[in-house]
């Protein structure tokens, strides 16, 4: 019903704002036409005036426009936010309008102003107060001239031509207005139509729909009885309970066939008292006699259970209830009720009370203490574990309070908790401890438990006791606290391990960075334990770093921590410690331990280490930051001669460079595991054949992660520093002849004459690096006398014999040495008739200047001319102009190589090509 209201007060409200609009619209209508009005009698008046120059035809001309003037004062009015309608109405009535008709075009133009008709009819109206007041000026302008006297007939005929102009310009615009207060009427007409004739057919189809649901409802009115009648008789005839009703009065008994089916009767077999009886078990016969008696003769309740024997021998069991409508003296006249069969519920009762008699001696088996209570927390049960952990027998604990048997603590602070018991019954669930408890027993000692509180609830979800089961873990929590103390310490000197360590740096670095006191790192390096461990045996090197360890600890604070990190290597965190206090701690203990004697055996040995410091304040830097910072600034104390301490500023130069070398290490180790290390050739031009075919240098670059190349100075220091060099030589060579392979299988003629590989000093004297390159050079068929090896001379002099060895064995297979960077070392003239080199490449630092400066250009000269003499061929490093190769080809120098000659390439077998050369043929 309610819809249909809707649409009706729709309607009437379309009907009230459309008959407000149209009668507004005749408002507007009514008023232009005053407005025209005024308008032509002031234009007359304003005529007769240029004509007479009469005074009262010009205050008859102001009157008559002033008509106009009203009506534009009140639109004005209109556009503001909020109009003074006292206002409104005055000046529209000044234009000639009825009081009656004002606030309705008051209604319209606020509120409709934007529809289009009506836009159009505002944007008339403003065109036409525009050309009012033009005349309103004019007017003005002619009465100012007539004032002064000036009233000639050519300024009075052009005043007239103006009157006119404007005059005949207005004539339009009040039609115009006119038509679109038209349109707009006849658009609200036919707005209001459409809307009823909407209005009409939403009416009609909801007439219609509604008619259709009352039918619909109907029918289903009827098949949900027809349904529920169906229901009943299907619940009847399929229930799994008999139905029974017995007429005293006539003797007649009714059996449902389900009942029937329950005991054993057939369809036609008569059903008499006598005959259902017989049908119990003997055992339960008599006493469901009595009880049918004793309800239908003294109203007792008929509720009884029995046995119906069954064929297979067994019996199933059925429970009979029943009622009565009886007489006035409350004799029973009918009696009716339902057989239920219940053999499942007493199966189920049985396996109950088994399941129950396991339940009792499980608890009464197992490890777990288990207590439970009735609804108001008095305990009801313990078990055997119970007893002996709460010390008190189920005979004295049952009634009690489960505090008075169990008071449970904290294991921290060793104050008794909340009873959870409580908490359990304010309506938690369950209840377990977060913390480590104890339970204190009668004769004082504690016991560390688990202790987990669960409610017992009924099948209504309301509380019917609490089981409180609890688990003796002393055991357990000893062993936990050894293998934490494990986790945590160093086995062989009782330090703590790494892992402690850096967890402790990490809280001193967040409680430092939170405005916390400053800190500092020591890194200690025990300098000659190898020797004790290579002399004394591993038990020395075992002692020796129980002894350190020992003597660490009792030089600094208690509140400080001392580490091993592994090996020889400890770090000591001074907590609270400023920078000069941390200096003399760290003096103190490179002195202390330079004032011990380590004793094994018969043999002693002064011990010393070298220290690195790093003291922080306030500085934004990670822990893995700060033991790099210790390590790098150890490590730069081992360099500088042992025994020192090394403070870390974290703007050190020289430790920031071994920091970066060991941030190096892991990025190379990547790049080799990877396959990011690159191979490149540049030439190098036999200054006397320079057509020769190529004899080129192999030299290596790295791709970063990004993808970018490293240049080698960028990585090769590291790499020497920290014994990587021979990993990098052997992928270098590896690497180089399956180049050259493959170049001498499918392009021999692109296989340069001699091809360069430069040999790191630690690979020299490795063992087994000759035995690598025999390998290589069979696994690949690399002719030797197409390979010349470049070490340096620095690396050659450092272990000249075994330098001097190396050579000779690849000498003898065919290979060519060529002395590297001759003249940067100290002794080159001395050991260089000693060295059975094939080349000398001239220092490129004394290359590059020789041409300014005279002592490079002797040296160069001496160096080649010595070479000479020696009977080895000459190589100029960095020729980087033109000028230079010319230079270098004046002082007969063999061979040539820099920039201004080849500039390095890619050295893979698919982008290797040959180049013109850059300089001189």
């Amino acid at each position: 019903m309610l819809p249909f209201v809707l649409v009706v007060a729709v309607m009437i409200g379309l009907c009230v704002v459309s008959l407000d609009i149209l009668s507004a619209a005749r408002g507007f209508v009514g008023g232009e036409s005053h407005w025209s009005k005024g308008q032509k009698i002031a234009t007359a008046h304003l005529e007769r005036y240029l004509t007479d120059a009469s005074e009262s035809e010009y205050q008859q001309f102001r009157q008559a426009i002033a008509v106009t003037q009203g009506d534009r004062n009140a639109r004005l009015e209109l556009d503001k936010p909020n109009p003074d309608m006292a206002i409104v109405e005055r000046e529209f009535v000044a234009g000639g309008i009825d009081h009656a008709d004002v606030p309705g075009m008051a209604r319209l133009y606020r509120y409709f102003h934007a529809v289009p008709p009506i836009a159009r009819a505002i944007a008339i109206w403003q065109q036409g107060d525009e050309l009012i007041d033009q005349t309103m000026a004019l007017g003005e302008q002619i009465h100012a001239r007539a004032t002064l006297g000036e009233h000639d007939a050519p300024s009075s005929n052009r005043y007239r031509a103006q009157l006119r102009d404007l005059d005949e310009r207005l004539t339009p615009l009040e039609n115009a207005f006119s038509a679109a207060l038209g349109q707009a009427s006849s658009d609200t007409t036919d707005l209001l139509r459409v809307c009823l004739c909407l209005i009409g057919a939403v009416l009609a189809l909801g007439a219609v729909r509604r008619a259709r649901r009352l039918l619909r409802d109907h029918i289903q009115v009827e098949r949900a009885l027809r349904a529920s009648e169906d229901r009943f008789q299907l619940a009847v005839a399929g229930s799994s309970d008999g139905l029974w009703d017995w007429d005293r009065r006539s003797g007649h008994i009714y059996l449902s066939p389900r009942l029937r089916q329950m005991l054993g009767l057939s369809g036609n077999e008569d059903a008499r008292g006598p005959s259902i009886f017989r049908r119990l078990h003997p055992i339960d016969r008599h006493c469901a006699k009595r009880a049918v008696v004793a309800h239908v003769r003294h109203g007792q309740s008929l509720d009884l259970e029995f046995r119906v024997p069954q064929v297979d021998g067994g019996s199933r069991w059925f429970r009979a209830r029943g009622t009565s409508v009886r007489d006035p003296q409350g004799v029973a006249l009918r009696t009716a009720g339902s057989l239920t069969e219940i053999t499942e519920q007493r199966r189920a009762e049985v396996m109950l009370f088994a399941a129950k008699e396991r339940a009792e001696v499980t608890l009464q088996s197992i490890g777990d203490a288990v207590i439970t209570t009735d609804a108001h927390g008095r305990v009801q049960y313990l078990n055997p574990s119970a007893e002996r952990l709460a010390q008190c027998s189920l005979e004295d604990a049952r009634g009690r309070a489960v505090s008075s048997i169990c008071c449970f603590v904290s294991e921290a602070t060793g104050q008794p908790i909340t009873d959870p018991i409580r908490q359990v019954w304010r309506g938690r669930n369950s209840w377990s401890s977060k913390d480590r408890l104890e339970l204190a027993q009668a004769d004082g000692r504690t016991i560390g438990v688990d202790l987990t509180v669960t409610p017992i609830r009924d099948r209504q979800g309301h509380m019917d006791g609490i089981v409180l089961v609890i688990r003796d873990v002393s055991s357990d929590r000893e062993h936990a606290a050894q293998l934490a103390y494990q986790a945590s310490h160093d086995g062989l000197t009782g330090l703590i391990n790494r892992r402690e360590f850096e967890r402790r740096l990490g809280l001193s670095t967040r409680a430092m960075r939170s405005g916390g006191p400053p800190f500092a790192v020591l890194y200690l390096d025990l300098d000659q334990f190898k020797v004790v461990n290579d002399t004394c045996s591993h038990a020395a090197g075992d002692e020796l770093l129980r002894q350190v360890a020992h003597l660490f600890t009792h030089q600094v604070r208690s509140t400080d921590a001392v580490a091993r990190l592994g090996g020889d290597e400890f770090v000591i965190l001074l907590e609270d410690c400023p920078a000069d206090a941390a200096r003399k701690i760290a003096e103190n203990l490179r002195a202390t331990l330079g004032d011990q004697h380590f004793v094994f055996g018969e043999r002693s040995f002064t011990i010393s280490a070298s220290i690195g410091l790093v003291c922080l304040s306030n500085e934004q830097i990670g822990r893995e930051e700060i033991l790099g910072a210790a390590d790098a600034a150890c490590h730069l104390a081992k360099e500088k001669g042992r025994n020192r301490v090394q403070t870390n500023q974290l703007d050190n130069g020289e430790v920031a460079e071994r920091q970066s070398e060991m941030c190096w290490v892991s990025r190379i180790q990547a790049a080799l595991t990877d396959g990011r290390l690159r191979l490149y050739a540049q030439d190098i031009v036999d200054m006397r054949q320079p057509n020769e075919r190529r004899h080129v240098e192999i030299l290596l670059r790295m791709l970063s992660e990004d993808g970018s190349l490293v240049p080698p100075r960028a990585f090769i220091p590291a790499a020497e520093r920290y014994g990587l060099m021979p990993s990098i030589d052997r992928w270098v060579v590896h690497s180089t002849f399956a180049v050259l392979r493959r170049l001498i299988d499918h392009e021999p003629e692109r296989v340069p004459r001699l091809c360069a590989i430069n040999l790191s000093g630690t690979s020299i004297c490795e063992e087994g690096f000759a035995v690598y390159l025999h390998q290589q050079f069979a696994e690949h068929d690399i002719p030797p006398s197409l390979i010349c090896f470049e070490i340096t001379e620095t690396a050659a002099i450092s272990s000249l014999s075994r330098a001097t060895t190396f050579i000779k064995e690849l000498r003898a297979l065919g290979c060519l040495f060529s002395l590297d960077d001759f003249g940067a070392g100290m002794s080159s003239f001395t050991y260089l008739k000693h060295l059975p080199v094939d080349f000398v490449k001239i220092e490129g630092s004394f290359v590059k200047d020789m041409i300014e400066d005279p002592i490079d250009f002797a040296m160069v000269e001496a160096i080649n001319n010595i070479g000479h003499v020696t009977g080895k061929l000459t190589i100029a490093e960095c020729v980087s102009s033109t000028e230079l190769v010319y230079e270098v080809a004046r002082l007969g120098i063999d061979f040539a190589q820099g920039f201004a000659l080849s500039v390095p390439r890619p050295f893979v077998a698919e982008a290797y090509a040959a180049e013109p050369l850059l300089a001189v043929r």
